[in-house]
C-alpha cells in the first residue's frame, strides 16, 4: 500500500461538519495526494475512512477515488446500521451491475 494511502487511512474517518477548517483542509490535501487508480487493498483501507456526514463534499471525493480501484470493493450489502456512505457505495455497485441489488 502506498504511503499516501497509509497516511490518509491512519488518520481514520473524515471529520464531520463541526471540524475546524484546518483539519478539513489537511484531509483534503491528503486525499488529493493519492494518485488514481487505487489498488484493491488501498480501496479496502479507504472504505473505512468515511465519516458521519459528507464533510463539505470531501466524502464524495473519497467515494470517487475508491471507485477507481478494482470493483466491487464491497462484496455484500452493508448492514442496516452501517455508515450511510457504505450504503451509497453499495447502491452504486449494485446499479452498475457488479453486484446483486438485493
Amino acid at each position: 500500500m502506498r504511503p499516501e494511502v497509509q497516511t490518509f487511512a491512519a488518520d481514520g474517518p473524515l471529520p464531520d461538519w463541526d471540524a475546524d477548517e484546518e483539519e478539513i483542509d489537511r484531509r483534503v490535501e491528503q486525499l488529493e495526494a493519492i494518485a488514481k487508480p487505487v489498488t484493491g487493498e488501498e480501496a479496502q483501507a479507504l472504505v473505512a475512512c468515511f465519516g458521519p456526514d459528507d464533510c463539505y463534499g470531501v466524502a464524495w471525493t473519497l467515494l470517487h477515488l475508491i471507485e477507481t480501484g478494482p470493483n466491487p470493493v464491497l462484496t455484500a450489502k452493508p448492514a442496516p446500521d452501517a455508515n450511510d456512505w457504505h450504503h451509497t457505495l453499495w447502491t452504486r455497485i449494485a446499479n452498475s451491475g457488479l453486484a446483486p441489488s438485493a
